[in-house]
């Protein structure tokens, strides 16, 4: 998730114009080896695999290899609401979230990675789904916004890495 100085994946009002360079780009795309889906609340759902799948199909995009990496990868899109997918490349899971993650995480196979949003990963971190936590966090303060820390939430630090943009990636893993 990235996130803010302050704890925040959103502000409050605008967009969070979090820092991205080649190196940030670079870590993102290699964090994405071994991945084998990406799992998404509804609601961000709607707008992440729209954007992603238009940065893949824009050669000028500086994130295309990214975007393509994401769009490729399948998806699976939580929502009790919806009867169909209505996104290329991805499935519904209409359960019980706590019971279909324990379902997924039981199957053979390469790593899951949740790219929000942030009720969605609040969710997964009080119901303790959450095997690593990566934080990327970014120089900026936004003093409102959403965030995906609802609760207490113990964390212990495996590593940090720091880009020269300023941003540094804190992976946890909960406790």
């Amino acid at each position: 998730m990235q996130i803010s100085l302050d704890g925040y994946v959103t502000p409050g009002k605008g967009s969070a114009n979090f820092n991205w360079d080649a190196e940030v780009r670079n870590y993102c795309l290699e964090n994405t080896n071994g991945v084998e889906s990406i799992l998404l609340g509804r609601n961000t759902a709607n707008d992440f695999i729209q954007y992603w799948a238009s940065v893949a199909a824009n050669p000028a995009d500086p994130n295309i290899e990214f975007g393509k990496r994401l769009t490729e990868i399948p998806k699976i899109v939580f929502s009790r609401k919806l009867k169909n997918s209505k996104w290329n490349n991805s499935r519904l899971a209409k359960g019980n979230i706590a019971e279909e993650i324990n379902k997924l995480k039981k199957q053979k196979g390469k790593d899951m990675l949740v790219y929000g949003g942030s009720s969605f990963v609040s969710t997964l971190l009080k119901h303790k789904l959450v095997d690593d936590v990566y934080l990327l966090l970014n120089p900026v303060a936004f003093s409102d916004g959403l965030t995906i820390f609802k609760q207490r939430t113990n964390l212990k630090l495996v590593n940090a890495t720091t880009f020269s943009c300023g941003t540094v990636v804190l992976h946890y893993q909960p406790l």
